[in-house]
């Protein structure tokens, strides 16, 4: 937790100059008092930044993720009330534009429960280097190769 409350106390000030808007991505209920409250504060003084848009996975996981979406909008309307598109409104990016790229560090070539609604339609890019030593180059290897692909959404 000690990383988290420096992430939230240090970078917040720079968040916040530079015209972030930090999104959590999550069930906060999981943590502290005091970690929830830095961290909706964090949210909340970012709220009416219009720029770049910062998703931060915390206590998060996609099948909980699902889970719970499902089980707001049954209770709201049944089983009729399920559609994928109000799904989308639930998940914990909805305020978020849709997911493009996923970049898979370490190796992995799984998603590892992670944004598994989301990542329906999104291109992936594999490198072997572990996440600490990623650098702005491997950024920019998997923006080019993205970049060089033709998407396609499903349908014939």
């Amino acid at each position: 937790m000690g990383r988290m409350k420096q992430f939230i106390t240090s970078d917040l000030d720079e968040f916040v100059a530079n015209n972030v808007q930090l999104h959590i991505l999550g069930d906060l209920t999981q943590f502290a008092p005091d970690i929830r409250a830095m961290v909706t504060d964090a949210v909340t003084r970012t709220a009416a930044n219009t720029g770049t848009k910062l998703a931060v996975a915390l206590g998060y996981g996609a099948q909980d993720e699902i889970v719970r979406a499902a089980r707001t909008l049954a209770e709201r309307g049944g089983a009729a009330a399920i559609t994928p598109e109000a799904m989308e409104r639930e998940l914990y990016t909805a305020p978020l534009p849709p997911l493009d790229l996923i970049i898979r560090t370490s190796g992995e070539q799984r998603l590892s429960n992670f944004l598994l609604w989301q990542a329906a339609y999104a291109e992936f890019w594999f490198t072997d280097v572990l996440w600490p030593d990623f650098t702005a180059q491997h950024l920019q290897d998997a923006i080019a190769a993205f970049a060089r692909r033709e998407r396609r959404y499903g349908g014939l």
